[in-house]
């Protein structure tokens, strides 16, 4: 485990969108869908590549997710994937979604 400073954590932008798209992704190595999360005004839409084929388009479409907006983009098998959604590992290796346990603000960041 690395050490950071406090100083190094603020320049992480975390916020959180809501998932307004999914497309299935059949060119990535792992299943996943390319997902379109908007984060409101002054952020707007950004999409992002997620390893998260075990929801449902259903599941998926108007949830409210937590993610990193300010890495650089991100080549994944000729998409451009601009934003990280955060997730945890489950225990059979599948992925958890983070979201506000209540409705957030859009754009809102994490503190």
């Amino acid at each position: 485990m690395a050490i950071i400073t406090y100083d190094d954590f603020e320049q992480v932008d975390v916020r959180v969108g809501v998932i307004i798209e999914v497309e299935d992704f059949p060119r990535a190595r792992n299943p996943s869908y390319k997902v379109r999360v908007d984060f409101g005004a002054d952020i707007g839409v950004k999409q992002s590549s997620a390893q998260i084929a075990h929801y449902t388009r259903e599941e998926l479409i108007g949830r409210q997710v937590v993610a990193v907006i300010n890495f650089a983009p991100r080549n994944i098998a000729g998409f451009l994937s601009e934003v990280l959604i955060l997730g945890v590992p489950m225990a059979d290796g599948r992925v958890s979604l983070l979201s506000p346990t209540r409705e957030a603000v859009l754009g809102g960041k994490m503190y």
